[in-house]
C-alpha cells in the first residue's frame, strides 16, 4: 500500500484514519518504519508498523467523498437514522453523496458494492457486510499499561522479560491460545507503543489483523476504558486480562468466555482462600472471618460487552477492578474456579516463582553463543575496576555502578546467550541497589540466572578496546579472577583502535565479550 502522509486509510474495525505522521526508529537492532494514524471516530491516535501494514488489514480508502457521506449520514439524528440489524464493517461505498447505500451485494470479484439507492438518504441508510466480513464476538482487553514499581525494574512491569520473553508476550500467547477466535487489544504505555506493537505482532504471526494497540490512561481503570473505545461493533463478550498474571492457562479464558455466554452475567475466575483470616484494627487481631465466604479473584475478567460499556460511562468513582465497577452498576457477577497458574506478578519474588514454574519448557540442545559490548568514558574522579580488580593509579571509568565495562560485557554475552534479555533489563540504572555496586555482583547474579536457566559456562572471551590500562601486565590475574567467578575459562586480550574513534581519541574504552553456554 502507498500512501502520503495527509491521505485517509481504512483501518479494520474502527473505521477510517488519516495517516498523520512515518516514524523511523531502531527496535531490537533493527531500523523500523511507523505508521501514525489519527482514526476519525474518537480521540484515538494509533501507531502500526509499516512493514505489518498488509497483515493488520490496512487499506486505501476507495472514495474520499463516498467517505463524507458516510459520516454525514452517521452525524444525523437518531431519529432519521436507521441502521441495519447488526451494523458492521465494510470495504467500498459510492462516490455520489446525494444517495445513500442499501445492503452490499457482492460484486464479480467478490468484493462489497453498494445497490439500489433510495430516494432519501437521511431516512434510510443500511450498512451490512458479507458473512465473510463479520468481525469476531470476543475482545480481549490485555491491560499493559501499568509502571510496576514493586517490581524494581527500569521498564514498565508488562516489558520485563521472563525466561527470554516480555510478561507481555506471554500473556498473549494464552490469548492467541484460545478457541474462539477474538479481537486482540493491547493498553501499552503511551511511551511504549511501539514496543508493544512490535511484541503483540510478533505472538500474533499470522493472526496480526486482530491486534490494535492504544495508549492507557492515569489509572486501571481510564486504561480500560481506552481498550473498550476500540473494540468491533460485532464483540458481545469482552474478557478483561491483566498482562502481569502471564502464566494465565487458555482454558481459563475460553472459560469465562463460556460462563458469560451461558448466564448472560459477569464472570471472574477466583481460588478459595486456604490461609486463616483476622478483622484488624489497629493491629489487634479482633474476629476470623468465615474464609468459605472468600476467593481470591484473578483475572481474566468477562462480561456481556454492552453492560460493561454501559457500567464504564456510569461510573463516577475509581474501582479495584472491573467486577467492582460492574457490580457498582446493579448487575450480577458470578464467580468460577480460577488457576493457580493465574497470579499476579507484581513483586521481583513473583518473577523468581514464575521462572521456577517454566523448567519444562524446551531449551534448545548443544551450544548457544551470545556477545555482550559495554562503553564506559574515563573519569579522573573515579578509581578504576576492571575485570573484577582494582587498578591502583588508572584514570577511572563512569558509570552508575564501579564502571566495570568488561565484568558488564561478559554479563551482556550470558544473558543473551541463554535469551535472558540484557544486563539493563536486569540490573537497571534506576535501582540504587545497584549504586557502585561492583562486577562481581553482576556476574555471581547473572550466573545465577544463566545456570537456573538450565545452561552451563563453557567459555568466555573478552577484548579490551583503549588506549589504557595496559592490559599485558595484568592478564593472567585478570583472567584468572573472572575464571574463579564464571567457573569457566576466560580469555582477555587487549587492542587500540590506531587514533580512530573515540577509544582512539582517548574520551572511553570498550569491551566486547562473546559467550559459550551447553545445554
Amino acid at each position: 500500500m502507498l500512501c502520503e502522509v495527509g491521505e485517509t486509510v481504512v483501518y479494520p474495525q474502527r473505521g477510517a484514519a488519516t495517516l498523520i505522521a512515518v516514524n523511523r526508529r531502531i527496535v531490537r537492532g533493527e531500523k523500523k518504519v511507523y505508521l501514525t494514524l489519527d482514526v476519525m471516530q474518537g480521540d484515538l491516535v494509533i501507531e502500526v508498523p509499516a512493514d505489518s501494514v498488509d497483515l493488520v488489514g490496512i487499506r486505501d480508502v476507495v472514495s474520499h467523498d463516498g467517505l463524507a457521506a458516510v459520516f454525514d449520514v452517521l452525524g444525523a439524528p437518531v431519529a432519521d437514522f436507521h441502521a441495519a440489524p447488526r451494523p458492521t464493517r465494510y470495504s467500498s461505498c459510492m462516490t455520489d453523496s446525494s444517495t445513500a447505500m442499501s445492503p452490499p451485494a457482492p460484486s464479480p470479484d467478490g468484493s462489497a458494492v453498494a445497490t439500489n439507492p433510495p430516494a432519501n438518504p437521511a431516512t434510510a441508510f443500511h450498512i451490512e457486510a458479507p458473512a465473510s466480513e463479520s468481525g469476531p464476538r470476543v475482545a480481549v482487553v490485555v491491560v499493559a499499561a501499568g509502571s510496576g514499581t514493586r517490581l524494581a525494574q527500569p521498564q514498565p512491569k508488562a516489558f520485563v522479560m521472563l525466561r527470554g520473553s516480555t510478561l507481555l508476550a506471554r500473556a498473549l500467547e494464552s490469548v492467541f491460545a484460545m478457541t474462539e477466535p477474538a479481537q486482540v487489544v493491547v493498553v501499552a504505555p503511551a511511551d511504549w507503543i511501539a514496543e508493544a506493537t512490535t511484541i503483540a505482532v510478533d505472538v500474533a504471526g499470522v493472526a496480526s489483523s486482530h491486534i490494535s494497540v492504544v495508549a492507557g490512561g492515569a489509572t486501571r481503570q481510564l486504561s480500560v476504558a481506552a481498550g473498550l473505545a476500540v473494540i468491533g461493533a460485532d464483540v458481545d463478550t469482552v474478557l478483561v486480562h491483566d498482562s502481569a498474571r502471564a502464566l494465565t492457562p487458555p482454558e481459563l479464558l475460553d472459560a469465562v468466555v463460556a460462563q458469560v455466554r451461558s448466564t448472560g452475567d459477569g464472570v471472574i475466575p477466583g481460588l478459595p482462600v486456604s490461609d486463616t483470616i483476622k478483622r484488624t484494627a489497629d493491629g489487634v487481631a479482633l474476629e476470623t472471618v468465615d474464609r468459605s465466604t472468600l476467593s481470591a479473584v484473578q483475572t481474566p475478567q468477562g462480561f456481556p460487552r454492552v453492560a460493561l460499556q454501559d457500567a464504564y460511562h456510569l461510573a463516577r468513582e475509581d474501582y479495584t477492578d472491573d467486577a467492582a465497577l460492574y457490580s457498582a452498576a446493579g448487575h450480577t457477577v458470578r464467580v468460577v474456579l480460577g488457576d493457580p497458574l493465574a497470579f499476579k506478578i507484581t513483586t521481583a519474588w513473583d518473577l523468581r516463582r514464575a521462572e521456577s514454574l517454566l523448567p519444562g519448557e524446551p531449551v534448545a540442545s548443544g551450544l548457544r553463543t551470545g556477545i555482550g559490548i559495554d562503553v564506559h568514558a574515563y573519569d579522573p574522579a573515579s578509581p578504576l575496576w576492571l575485570g573484577g580488580l582494582y587498578w591502583p593509579d588508572e584514570v577511572g571509568l563512569a558509570g552508575h555502578s564501579d564502571g566495570d565495562a568488561v565484568a558488564h560485557a561478559i554479563c551482556d554475552a550470558l544473558l543473551s546467550a541463554a535469551g535472558l534479555g540484557d544486563i539493563g533489563g536486569r540490573f537497571g540504572t534506576a535501582d540504587p541497589r545497584f549504586e557502585n555496586a561492583h562486577g562481581e555482583i553482576f556476574l555471581v547474579e547473572t550466573l545465577a540466572l544463566v545456570v537456573g536457566a538450565g545452561f552451563s559456562v563453557a567459555n568466555v572471551a573478552v577484548q579490551v578496546v583503549g588506549n589504557g590500562p595496559r592490559m599485558s601486565p595484568r592478564r593472567v590475574e585478570v583472567e584468572q579472577n573472572l575464571t574463579r567467578i564464571i567457573g569457566a575459562p576466560v580469555s582477555v586480550s587487549a587492542t587500540t583502535t590506531d587514533a580512530l574513534g573515540f577509544t582512539g581519541r582517548g574520551e572511553g574504552l570498550t569491551a566486547v565479550a562473546t559467550a559459550l553456554l551447553t545445554s
